[in-house]
């Protein structure tokens, strides 16, 4: 999703609906064998609307080049998967979830086109 589409549908919720809440975190997407960590984030928005308290996260994370596989063939040898991330591309997807009044839980809602 390009950042103008994404602004475009924040306007839109904001002029239907009012914004109660909208941040942007860091989360820990993958740590390599040798300690380096590989960080993505979140843009987070909530809003009341017809279904209730709706949450739609923006996820944007490196995306994923290669997978490699080091090990041995020793008897007791240690394997390691370790995971190749483009420094320059991004993997962006969009995720709705609804707040269970009951639990205050949030529940990704998956059939909503």
């Amino acid at each position: 999703m390009n950042p103008k589409k994404w602004e475009e549908i924040i306007y839109l919720i904001e002029e239907k609906f009012g914004l109660a809440k909208h941040q942007t975190e860091n989360f820990l997407v993958d740590e390599t064998h040798d300690g380096q960590q590989i960080m993505g984030q979140k843009e987070i928005i909530e809003f009341r609307g017809p279904m209730g308290q709706i949450r739609v996260e923006k996820i944007s994370q490196p995306k994923l080049i290669d997978k490699k596989v080091l090990a041995s063939r020793r008897i007791g040898g240690k394997s390691v998967v370790d995971y190749v991330y483009s420094p320059e591309e991004k993997s962006e997807y969009i995720k709705f979830y609804r707040l269970d009044p009951t639990t205050q839980q949030w529940n990704e809602i998956k059939d909503l086109i």
